[in-house]
């Protein structure tokens, strides 16, 4: 080997986010004039910038190259010591490679984002929120979640209570919200309430939300209520208070009826009168004649015996192709992940299902997407939420459903407003969307990280409308 090289120093210490630099020294120990090329290897460098690459010295003569360390202030820059190598190939000899060896030590760093979804829920008995906590440093996150409100309306059922997050990973939180009394008549109210994430020996981090709790039953119901059972205690009053008398006058008239008037019979009259024979009383027996018999006339509708029936023949709806119609009939003739879609387009409503990549929605007819539904296969199921055009999160929900199973996402209510975007995610591995929205085209693929979420759609800030999508799994 011609050639002697030095790390000075063999070890150094950096911040994510700042930089420090090590100074190699080579002596050209050969004796020919030679070419050196320099050229970091390993995990770090991609944040390892050499000055000069490259350097020629004569033989004896000794020179120097700064390495320069700067990595990025994010979970990939691993908290700790990490390798490094720098390769030097002359160009003389280019098999004569010499590969230095060092060691950098990151210094850790905590940064947790938390975040409500949806941030406002609503319900009479209880909310079901979820918080999303993502550690965006580079180690890992031990936290315990705890609720709070001013007053103590509410009580927290939070599962896990605790939770440990790798760098770079998030994780949900199910919080269960229940109010401590119930609203029987009368306006929703609001009840402003707090999740924190509270990290060992640090300031807790809290995010506000709102459980919006409506009565159980409507004020106007209630004043309904009153009104009838106070005009229903007044008949009752008045019933009882003016109560007619009522009397009959049957007993006089049957007495009267007793009576007999007519002047008894003569005993003579009695004694002359023939008797009747009976041919005779029959004779002068009343004639009893039948009851008109009524005339079979067929009832309307009531069919006659061409079997005609009378009326016309229900015509049967066939039912309707949803999503999870479409996905199972794939996944019956191709085993595997699939995912099948559609989108409720704005003056058209619900358009045929469509499945791995195809496209839904409309392009370049400035069509806005309400609603979709989406289902899965070999996916474990999935979930999801929609962000309105400009209320963002505001009123919307997180679904979710397994394999086979139709989500929606949105909504078909004309007064609703049309998405801008929405999150999505797959239990078993990830899931890709690819947007359109208005005025911007497609926007390129954008995939979830295994088992996690990610928002798809146009920027918040922009508030442009969702035409048309696309999904693979």
């Amino acid at each position: 080997m011609s050639l002697w090289t030095s790390l000075e120093p063999s070890s150094a210490t950096v911040d994510p986010g700042g930089s420090t630099t090590v100074r190699l020294r080579l002596r050209n120990t050969g004796d020919v004039v030679d070419e050196y090329r320099f050229e970091p290897v390993g995990d770090i460098a991609p944040w390892t910038r050499v000055e000069p690459q490259t350097l020629r010295l004569f033989p004896g003569t000794t020179g120097t190259v700064d390495l320069t360390f700067a990595p990025p202030r994010t979970p990939d820059a691993t908290a700790g010591p990490n390798p490094y190598a720098i390769r030097i190939t002359p160009t003389e000899h280019p098999e004569a490679t010499t590969v230095p060896e060092g060691n950098l030590t990151i210094t850790p760093f905590t940064e947790v984002r938390a975040e409500l979804v949806p941030p406002t829920v609503k319900g009479r008995f209880r909310g079901r929120p979820k918080l999303a906590v993502d550690n965006l440093g580079n180690t890992k996150l031990t936290a315990s979640i705890s609720g709070s409100d001013n007053g103590d309306n509410l009580s927290y059922d939070i599962h896990p209570g605790s939770v440990q997050v790798e760098p770079g990973r998030a994780v949900f939180v199910d919080a269960r919200l229940k109010p401590r009394q119930i609203i029987w008549f009368g306006s929703k109210e609001d009840r402003p309430y707090k999740l924190a994430v509270q990290r060992s020996g640090a300031v807790p981090i809290e995010v506000d939300g709102t459980y919006v709790q409506r009565g159980f039953l409507p004020r106007w119901l209630a004043t309904f209520l009153g009104i009838f059972l106070a005009l229903a205690i007044t008949f009752v009053m008045l019933w009882i208070s003016y109560r007619p008398q009522f009397t009959t006058k049957a007993t006089e008239f049957t007495e009267a009826g007793s009576a007999n008037t007519l002047p008894p019979p003569s005993p003579t009259a009695l004694a002359t009168a023939p008797p009747v024979a009976p041919s005779q009383e029959a004779a002068q027996s009343p004639v009893v004649s039948a009851p008109p018999q009524e005339s079979q006339t067929p009832a309307a509708g009531g069919g006659s015996g061409d079997g005609g029936g009378g009326g016309s023949p229900k015509e049967t709806k066939a039912p309707e192709v949803t999503a999870a119609t479409a996905v199972t009939r794939l996944a019956a003739r191709s085993a595997g992940r699939h995912i099948c879609y559609r989108a409720y387009v704005a003056d058209q409503g619900w358009q045929e299902p469509v499945c791995d990549g195809a496209e839904a929605g409309t392009t370049g007819k400035d069509l806005p997407i309400k609603a979709l539904n989406i289902a899965v296969s070999g996916t474990k199921g999935t979930a999801g939420s929609g962000a309105w055009q400009y209320k963002n999160w505001e009123g919307t929900k997180w679904t979710k459903a397994v394999d086979g199973i139709d989500n929606y996402i949105g909504s078909t209510k004309e007064a609703d407003e049309p998405l801008q975007g929405f999150t999505i995610q797959v239990f078993d591995g990830s899931v890709c969307g690819n947007p359109h929205v208005q005025d911007g085209g497609w926007l390129g693929a954008i995939c979830t990280d295994p088992g996690d979420w990610k928002y798809i759609g146009s920027d918040m800030e922009q508030h442009k409308q969702l035409e048309a999508v696309r999904f693979t799994v």
